[in-house]
């Protein structure tokens, strides 16, 4: 059977899971074509016109994939992987949006619920229904999750060891390059491993010097320690993961300066971005957002991020004279 996986959102992190899931379990896994601005307009045609750029990728690479001919379509409802925190509406209402403003979509979208207490998102629970519509026994779909789960760890100690999450999602293992300079950059996944809507944002920032940093190369006692002292977190989990990678960027002598690479519409994002801003000014930290549409222009793009890292050299060689 040939199974489909949308090369947007939460593939960045949960890719190696997945792939190695539905190979043990003797299906084909076929990928949506890398993002483009074909893909991407027509997307944000079909899509509804309130949701952000990411989603609209996301539909884009669906149609993609029914061109493909694939039998099924995997499209994970994710609830929660953190107890009482959620994730964006978007995210939670995802098959729904599809199934109901998409043709072609019928009988081809293999949804599930997604609820655990971590990001280990391997409980068996979670896949029961997989052993009947893949007549696969229950102790071969609970070894499929556990090498699946194996293949995952790993693939995240890579990252915190500062492996291109990129290059490791395509089978390869290159490490991010040294800098003059070191940034810490806040993005979901799929803002900042889309290559075409963030117009190659990590190497522009690495062909100027940089070495970049972002949550996922954090250690997770990090970030799970500050969001638990919260007092109030914020109701969707990466955001709150980012809020955490935030602070520690912050507060690191380390960190030179901060990105914050945000798409246009993006909710939680409207919300976590002053947060951030107004404690990086108490620190006279570097702070600088961008923000991502299907329109932005990539000259407007690339003169902003080149004057941060200019500023940026400045401030280093004043602050070591």
């Amino acid at each position: 059977m040939k199974i489909g996986i949308p090369r947007s959102l939460l593939y960045y992190y949960y890719y190696p899971f997945w792939q190695t899931l539905f190979k043990e379990l003797g299906m084909e896994l076929i990928l949506s074509e890398a993002n483009s601005g074909d893909l991407l307009n027509q997307g944000a045609k079909e899509a509804v016109p309130e949701i952000c750029v990411p989603m609209k990728v996301y539909v884009g690479q669906v149609l993609n994939l029914l061109e493909k001919g694939v039998e099924l379509i995997y499209i994970p409802r994710f609830v929660s992987i953190r107890k009482g925190i959620t994730f964006c509406p978007k995210f939670l209402g995802l098959p729904d949006m599809l199934m109901n403003s998409l043709s072609g979509l019928d009988g081809k979208i293999l949804t599930h619920e997604i609820r655990s207490r971590t990001d280990d998102i391997s409980a068996y629970r979670n896949y029961a229904l997989f052993r009947e519509l893949f007549q696969v026994s229950k102790s071969k779909l609970s070894r499929a999750l556990k090498a699946a789960r194996r293949d995952w760890l790993e693939f995240r100690k890579l990252q915190q060891e500062g492996y291109k999450t990129e290059k490791l999602l395509q089978g390869e293992k290159e490490k991010r390059a040294e800098g003059s300079l070191k940034i810490g950059v806040l993005a979901y996944v799929y803002n900042l491993y889309d290559r075409y809507i963030n117009m190659d944002f990590l190497e522009r920032l690495e062909e100027k010097g940089v070495k970049l940093v972002s949550f996922e190369m954090l250690d997770e006692d990090l970030i799970n320690k500050f969001i638990a002292k919260l007092r109030k977190p914020f109701f969707w989990e990466f955001t709150n993961k980012l809020m955490a990678a935030g602070h520690y960027f912050i507060n690191s002598a380390e960190i030179d300066g901060i990105i914050h690479l945000t798409a246009f519409a993006c909710g939680p994002d409207a919300i976590l971005g002053p947060f951030l801003d107004l404690e990086a000014q108490g620190k006279n930290k570097p702070f600088m957002t961008l923000r991502i549409d299907e329109q932005t222009g990539e000259s407007h793009f690339l003169t902003r991020i080149e004057a941060f890292v200019d500023l940026l050299s400045l401030k280093k060689r004043s602050d070591q004279t």
